[in-house]
């Protein structure tokens, strides 16, 4: 898996925040982008996290569209930065599908056994 601290910005509570210690990444086994920002106040987890079920962003641009969606936009990624994200998928692409009961849970985690 692969982190990069990014800075999101934030405007639902109407008041212009940012987060210079955000997270980017690739996930393998879920063969998405994630994004992390936010810490909750009263819980261990991101208040925004994105990225979480099995290709849930194949596309940096889909990323970046749900952030907005949510009230959410990362500042500009580098080319560097960006290409970096594109060859940790690549590199992560040559991974078996996955099949069977965890691949079931992966894409389809709230469906009845």
């Amino acid at each position: 898996m692969s982190r990069y601290t990014i800075t999101v910005i934030c405007t639902v509570t109407g008041q212009l925040r940012s987060d210079p210690d955000a997270v980017i990444g690739y996930d393998p086994p879920l063969r998405t982008y994630f994004l992390q920002a936010f810490p909750h106040e009263e819980t261990d987890e991101p208040a925004l996290w994105l990225g979480t079920r099995d290709r849930s962003f194949e596309a940096l641009e889909d990323l970046r569209h749900a952030a907005t969606s949510h009230g959410y936009d990362f500042m500009p990624l580098s080319p560097k930065l960006a290409a970096k994200l594109v060859d940790d998928k690549a590199a992560a692409s040559g991974l078996p599908e996955r099949d069977g009961i965890l691949g079931r849970l992966l894409k389809h985690p709230n469906q009845p056994k």
